[in-house]
């Protein structure tokens, strides 16, 4: 069974929801709010898909990134921008335990596989379309 896609609003709704969060848990997904590689001690197993921004997998998705405020990749407030990397391959998961929501996905270099965690944060959020 396929992730279901999610939209800005969709996203944002997650976000939201997530934000209104207070108690705490052992995923710490708040921890995280620019990307990190994702620890070892992650309770994985509390983890469970809520969607997908990545789009059809028949496409390449754009490997440009998204920061006209010059913030860069690890940036804890560079904007979550749905079209760009690596928001357009990452997947939404929720912990079971706190019902927090987190973009996650993983890195591929050449020689290391890497996954990678960053909590949702409503206010950076973006829609802005690729160029050209």
């Amino acid at each position: 069974m396929s992730e279901q896609a999610l939209d800005i609003d969709g996203l944002t709704a997650l976000a939201q929801a997530s934000a209104l969060v207070t108690a705490g848990c052992g995923c710490e997904i708040a921890s995280y709010p620019g990307w990190t590689r994702t620890p070892v001690s992650f309770p994985q197993a509390h983890m469970r898909p809520a969607g997908t921004l990545a789009g059809d997998p028949y496409d390449e998705p754009t490997f440009a990134e998204y920061h006209p405020s010059g913030t860069n990749y690890w940036s804890p407030d560079a904007p979550i921008a749905i079209h760009y990397f690596p928001y357009n391959r990452c997947s939404v998961q929720q912990c079971t335990v706190c019902l927090r929501y987190c973009l996650t996905y993983v890195e591929a270099g050449g020689y290391y596989v890497e996954p990678r965690i960053r909590a949702l944060d409503a206010r950076l959020i973006v829609d802005a379309p690729v160029a050209d």
